[in-house]
């Protein structure tokens, strides 16, 4: 539980905290990097599970992140290239990445069962700090109705993606 709490406090400190503490809401340039960014790193993470889980529900809740995360951010990329916005690396996206690095290497020394609780509880406080940045930063601070739409759009299928996540976990107990 504790691990839970902590990563998902992390990491919404790390979504919210970097962009407000500019005195200002991000551009629309740093928001698409930032979701753009947020999808890269539960790819990755989905990916490394998929070699790593022993548990098949754990394996196909991965499979389904890869999945899932690669199609949005493919979304997110024919809208900027069709806006003709180039994303914007800013302090957020470049903390949130320094931070799954640091957790996949973290997880990566895990095995078995105990990786497998620990993918899962990183995937539940994951995304609900990502949820939670979602609702109350990133789709009020977007200008563009076609980005505020997708970032919408991401926000439903990543409530589902934690309640699957809390669904897995509930099974691993």
């Amino acid at each position: 539980m504790f691990v839970r709490l902590s990563a998902a406090i992390a990491a919404l400190s790390l979504l919210g905290g970097a962009a407000l503490a500019q005195g200002a809401k991000p551009t629309d340039p740093q928001i698409a990097h930032i979701a753009y960014t947020a999808g890269v790193i539960d790819v990755a993470a989905g990916k490394q599970a998929i070699t790593k889980a022993s548990n098949k529900d754990v394996k196909a809740f991965a499979e389904g992140m890869v999945r899932d995360h690669e199609a949005v951010n493919k979304q997110a990329l024919d809208l900027v290239k069709k806006l003709k916005v180039t994303p914007e690396d800013n302090d957020t996206s470049k903390t949130l990445s320094k931070q799954a690095a640091d957790k996949l290497a973290e997880l990566g020394k895990l095995k078995g069962a105990e990786y497998d609780k620990a993918y899962i509880a990183n995937e539940i406080a994951y995304h609900k700090a990502v949820n939670g940045a979602l609702e109350t930063l990133l789709i009020p601070s977007a200008s563009n109705a076609e980005l505020k739409s997708l970032l919408q759009t991401g926000l439903k299928l990543f409530q589902g993606h934690q309640q699957h996540a809390e669904h897995v976990a509930a099974g691993l107990k």
